[in-house]
């Protein structure tokens, strides 16, 4: 086993990974890093909660891709730019609803 330390919301976490794992799991924690970071207002909040506002974002985005494979193998046809539009808006109102 390897350990990888990842940095997520300013804080460190130890995270075991199979030999070879290890630059596939920096990149998924700066990934949620990188969510955690776009959202307003965390500051002052409890690492579970900080560490769910993340999960949800993330949960919402595969929520999305999978809906928009579904309706492109439908042939629904829709296109990536406006797929990729509504889901910045969904996201911009999944943060706003955080933020209070």
């Amino acid at each position: 086993m390897s350990n990888v330390t990842l940095t997520i919301g300013g804080r460190e976490h130890i995270v075991s990974c199979d030999p070879g794992e290890e630059a596939h799991i920096e990149e998924l924690g700066r990934t949620i890093d990188a969510k955690l970071s776009a959202l307003p207002n965390l500051a002052g909040q409890s690492e579970t909660r900080t560490l769910l506002f993340a999960a949800l974002l993330l949960a919402d985005e595969v929520h999305e891709l999978r809906a928009g494979s579904r309706a492109a193998a439908q042939g629904a046809g829709a296109d990536t730019a406006d797929a990729l539009d509504a889901l910045a808006e969904r996201l911009e109102a999944l943060a706003e609803r955080l933020e209070t």
